[in-house]
């Protein structure tokens, strides 16, 4: 699930000896409870193990469980051959940044004074910036900042400029450095401002041509001072273990406490070289490493990282001081300290290959026969997770493997179970049942975005979406159902069934929220969303299979089971209703409602939309599907990080101007934002 997740028994109970039936579609199961609950184990090891790498996007892990789903509905009895002969919709992601050729930075000062400088000795290319030219005069704009009292851009012309900044925030103190939350007012710090994808936001806002990014001298001091520490420690730990090999000697020079304390004290000599390798050859101005930050997009401004070495070298000769005395300054008055570096530009360029990364959706059919065969239900889940981490995983900085147990193998091993039941039922669907799993949703529901861009089955032939996301946590009998309110009689069909299966419902009217069903909805098809609720593992690496409720999950895949069955039986298909506002698993913090739909399969420059929620403010301002924003409240637009991080700067019941490009001409809007959702 991107943001978080969402998730229920045959028709049959027994009551005072007497077999009930409550629906009229009943399955007579062609598994046990043991044999259903025995698959759904079985594969979800499989596809949580380690061994599949946390299926992340690029990773083989993540092929070799398309080609596990593949094999699974093809044993069900499913038709794999219907996109080109085979099971995989195929579509592109990029996923990663290569360091091209060329990458080249100068500086040209008065009278034609030439600084050349040297890659990965005074400047490193950033993968979180855009590739090409970079031209322009340049300005120090202090840290980059845009926050209510320190306004590093206010006053000062960078438009077509290249803007030098410093990393992290002004006013540090013997904390520990951060990249996230800047200074406010005494005592108080303003959340994720020193980020850097919101300087380099600031610097596109104003209208920048490329961004150099500095350390900031305070943790370079900081830097130099904990390699004395860890001089220190080391050689209180070589003495330590000196003390224990002396001791465990005198207890008998063979014994396994001489050997142990022989090889700590090894080690400690080994950490202690170490130590005043890097006192003598301290990389204290260290450059962050290629990949640091994202992959970024080519639609965003270059980016490189200068030495302070190298930036000493025109501050110096332009302002008449050293990046040191100007930090210094800033800290001194705290304001901002931003001016124009008379007589110098930049010349350079970046090149980064983001060369894209080819993955699939999987997809399985079972044909209907009758008079509705060509109608179509839908039964999807995303198969993909986050891999070793990155920027998903709520652990940040681990490396471990995310195996995503709940999120979402929990979805995916339910609709191959969900394929084995109705392909096992020995006769056809009375309308055609298309088994999917889709890849990308991490990264945006890029899967089932570019299926309803790109449909193997005609949209205006499918009648529903059954979407199952993070259904392995059952606790208490609760399971939540998104989208009942999206067609007019999911609701009462969902609480007929819930006392059957014992399950508390909570039922959520709204189509559109982060996973895979709001592709459809968002093509005015019904959907329905099951989710078993959050907890702790969520995007960690602890989410892992032993922690599954199978018999739970079974539960949840009976009662999916009734409602695709009563889907695809009913006489009549479910009625398309627009449903207001979007569903949150959790709530986004405090960015104003606005009410887009993004369209996360677009390459384009600026946020491209998919659509809007009904009676939302994006709505009531005239935005529509297809529109491009390029620029909200002044502030340009490159893409979604943009628009999210310019969005937060507003608050409920702002009015702002959105331009936006519609059929390549641009409309300008004004947008009354709604209280945060």
């Amino acid at each position: 699930m991107r943001s978080t997740r969402l998730a229920a028994r045959s028709i049959v109970f027994v009551a005072a000896g007497l077999l009930i039936i409550v629906a009229a579609t009943v399955r007579v199961p062609a598994d046990t409870p043991v044999e259903s609950q025995s698959h759904l184990l079985n594969d979800i090891k499989y596809l949580a193990s380690d061994e599949l790498e946390g299926r992340g996007i690029g990773t083989k892990g993540l092929n070799k469980a398309a080609d596990y789903i593949k094999e699974q509905f093809k044993e069900a009895g499913l038709d794999v051959t219907q996109v080109k002969g085979d099971a995989f919709q195929y579509f592109k992601m990029t996923t990663k940044a290569i360091l091209g050729k060329p990458n080249t930075l100068k500086f040209v000062g008065p009278g034609g004074k030439t600084i050349e400088l040297k890659r990965d000795v005074d400047f490193v290319p950033c993968s979180f910036g855009g590739g090409g030219k970079i031209s322009g005069d340049l300005v120090f704009a202090s840290y980059g900042l845009d926050e209510h009292d320190f306004r590093d851009f206010k006053g000062i012309d960078v438009k077509g400029k290249v803007v030098i900044v410093m990393r992290r925030n002004p006013g540090q103190v013997d904390e520990e450095p951060q990249e996230g939350p800047a200074p406010g007012p005494p005592g108080r710090r303003r959340a994720s401002a020193a980020d850097l994808r919101s300087k380099l936001s600031n610097a596109i806002a104003a209208g920048a041509s490329a961004i150099i990014f500095l350390n900031d001298p305070f943790s370079v001091r900081k830097n130099a001072k904990d390699a004395e520490s860890r001089v220190r420690r080391a050689n209180n730990h070589l003495i330590d273990a000196a003390v224990a090999l002396d001791t465990a000697e005198e207890k008998g020079a063979n014994s396994p406490a001489v050997a142990e304390a022989l090889k700590e004290l090894r080690e400690d000599v080994t950490k202690l070289k170490k130590a005043k390798a890097e006192v003598k050859n301290p990389e204290n101005d260290p450059f962050m490493k290629f990949g640091y930050g994202g992959t970024g997009s080519d639609t965003s401004i270059p980016v490189v990282q200068l030495s302070l070495d190298a930036v000493n070298r025109v501050l110096e000769p332009a302002l008449g001081k050293s990046i040191t005395q100007l930090e210094t300054a800033i800290d001194n008055d705290m304001k901002p300290h931003s001016a124009p570096l008379a007589g110098w530009k930049a010349e350079g360029v970046t090149t980064i290959d983001r060369s894209p990364t080819q993955v699939k959706n999987v997809i399985g059919v079972l044909e209907g026969e009758g008079p509705k065969k060509d109608e179509i239900v839908v039964v999807g889940a995303h198969y993909d997770h986050l891999g070793r981490g990155g920027m998903g995983s709520l652990m940040p900085g681990s490396a471990e493997i995310h195996n995503g147990a709940d999120d979402n193998a929990s979805g995916t091993v339910s609709v191959l179970e969900l394929a084995r039941r109705f392909g096992q039922r020995g006769k056809k669907p009375p309308r055609k049942l298309v088994f999917m799993t889709f890849s990308g949703e991490e990264e945006g529901l890029i899967g089932s975005a570019y299926y309803v861009k790109n449909p193997v089955f005609p949209l205006n032939k499918t009648i529903a979406m059954i979407n199952l996301d993070m259904v392995g946590r059952l606790k208490d009998d609760k399971l939540t159902v998104y989208g009942i309110g999206t067609a007019p009689h999911w609701e009462k069909l969902l609480k007929k069934l819930a006392p059957t299966h014992q399950l508390h419902l909570i039922l959520k009217p709204e189509g559109f929220g982060p996973s895979d069903q709001s592709s459809f909805y968002g093509k005015k098809i019904p959907v329905l969303h099951f989710f078993t609720g959050t907890h702790p593992d969520y995007h960690r690496p602890t989410d892992k299979w032993p922690k599954i409720n199978i018999t739970g999950m079974d539960r949840v895949v009976d009662l999916v089971e009734q409602i695709v069955a009563d889907t695809d039986e009913s006489p009549t298909p479910p009625q398309y209703v627009e449903v207001k506002g979007n569903a949150r698993v959790e709530r986004q913090g405090s960015r104003p409602y606005f009410g887009s739909i993004p369209d996360f399969g677009s390459e384009v420059k600026g946020y491209a939309i998919q659509g809007v929620s009904p009676g939302s403010p994006s709505d009531k301002a005239g935005l529509k599907g297809g529109d491009v924003i390029i620029e909200i409240g002044g502030r340009k637009i490159t893409g979604l990080d943009d628009f999210d991080l310019a969005l937060r700067r507003f608050s409920a019941g702002d009015t702002i101007d959105v331009t936006a490009t519609r059929a390549g001409k641009e409309v300008k809007l004004k947008v009354t934002l709604g209280v945060p959702r």
